[in-house]
């Protein structure tokens, strides 16, 4: 079960378009099961994947960064420039999966009715020199 809400969706094409007006790219969508965004560089070629986490806190105080380690092994299973953006109140922190490093543990969020991975395996990224920051 999918349980994006619109101002999650609303946070998550925030950020992406943020992220890409960096560098005068854009993005596509891609399905919901699979990672968030193929981005393309100005001249519309493929450059990296992207997902997209939110997190309803100032960038200050964001950490430790959180996400399913199920996600992170399907992003770099693209290959390509494999990106995580964690969509915070205040503007967006990312970095390239190859130059970060986590730690890995069981966590997650309590179980929702419907759901089956709430509760998973995790990766949590403390602060480190890999990761950028861009205000809204």
């Amino acid at each position: 079960m999918i349980f994006e809400k619109p101002e999650d969706i609303e946070r998550e094409t925030n950020a992406i378009q943020k992220f890409v007006s960096l560098f005068d790219g854009s993005y596509k969508k891609l399905d919901k099961l699979d990672i968030d965004f193929k981005i393309f560089d100005k001249d519309k070629a493929l450059i990296a994947y992207v997902e997209v986490k939110g997190r309803k806190r100032d960038m200050s105080n964001a950490y430790p960064l959180p996400i399913s380690l199920e996600k992170v092994a399907k992003l770099i299973g693209k290959r390509l420039n494999p990106v995580i953006i964690w969509a915070c109140t205040d503007g967006i922190i990312y970095g390239k999966v190859y130059e970060l490093k986590g730690e890995v543990r069981w966590g997650g969020r309590p179980p929702r009715e419907g759901s089956f991975d709430d509760a998973e395996l995790m990766i949590y990224y403390a602060k480190q020199k890999g990761f950028k920051y861009v205000k809204f």
